[in-house]
Parts: structure tokens; sequence; C-alpha cells
């Protein structure tokens, strides 16, 4: 496993420990997740380039991990992957800019 697999399998765990620990929230923070995502106006492969770039610019490992391989799992190509993370750059600036390494990262591991 690489880097940002392990950030999946965390974020699975979290999600396990926060069923037993939290299940009202984390069941209606899902439910509410599964509706914003759900293709509507937006594909999916859209909303995952959407979420990547709000990754980005939020500085979120973990949501970088996830949303890379979402895109990627939606069709994205690489440059589509890139182009979407540079919007977070533009809006974000230069902290976003370094956040482009893990974005590049995953894609490695991802093998995009």
């Amino acid at each position: 496993m690489g880097r940002y697999s392990d950030k999946l399998k965390d974020i699975e765990r979290l999600i396990g420990e926060l069923k037993r620990e939290a299940p009202e929230q984390i069941a209606a923070f899902h439910n509410f997740m599964a509706a914003v995502e759900k293709p509507s106006v937006l594909d999916g492969k859209q909303k995952e380039l959407i979420n990547l770039a709000l990754a980005v610019a939020a500085q979120c490992e973990w949501c970088i991990a996830l949303h890379t391989k979402g895109a990627l799992d939606a069709g994205a190509r690489r440059d589509e992957v890139i182009d979407a993370a540079m919007q977070a750059v533009l809006m974000h600036g230069g902290p976003a800019l370094m956040y482009m390494t893990p974005v590049m990262e995953a894609l490695e591991e991802f093998g995009a």
C-alpha cells in the first residue's frame, strides 16, 4: 500500500469508529453526502473534480486522496485532475500550490 491508499484506510477506520461512537450524526452526514454527490446537473466526475479543488484549498490530504481516487474512478484523466487542482491554487495561492504535491503523489500511486 502507498501513502494515499493508507489515507483511504484512515477514512474507513474513522467512519467505522464514528458509526459506533456517533451513529446518528455520521448517518446524517452520510445521507447528506450521498444526496449532494448524486449526479444531477453536474455529473459525478465534475463533482469529484470540484471536491478535489476544494480539498486542495482546504489542505486536507485525506480529502485529496479520496477525491483524486474518486475523480479517476469517475473517468477523469490525469490532466483534468491537475487542471481542477490548479483552480484551487489560483483562488487560494501559495499554500494551495504546495498541496499540489499530494495530488501529484496520489495520481502516481493510483496509476494515472
